[in-house]
């Protein structure tokens, strides 16, 4: 089922794309430099490593990859809806 309206699909597109980077941004800017000191202190160790250090280290790392699969399923899903997908 296509649907006629392009700025739709665009919109939906837009909206999932600021909404994982403003996730990406909370992760690697907030919890690796803005509250690395308070995670450092009031949360868990991973590893020998205090929390803060890990999420600024490896913790934004392993965010963006999920975020990656994350934006390929529901761009899929969005496309599909749109009728922009590939002919099957």
């Amino acid at each position: 089922m296509k649907n006629d309206q392009p700025t739709a699909h665009r919109r939906a597109c837009l909206k999932i794309v600021f909404s994982l980077l403003a996730v990406w941004f909370s992760v690697s800017f907030g919890c690796g430099i803005i509250f690395r000191e308070w995670l450092d202190a009031n949360a868990p160790q991973v590893g020998n490593a205090p929390f803060g250090f890990w999420m600024a280290q490896q913790g934004a790392i392993i965010c963006f990859v999920i975020l990656l699969v994350v934006y390929a399923i529901l761009m899929n899903r969005l496309d599909a809806k749109h009728g922009y997908t590939e002919g099957k």
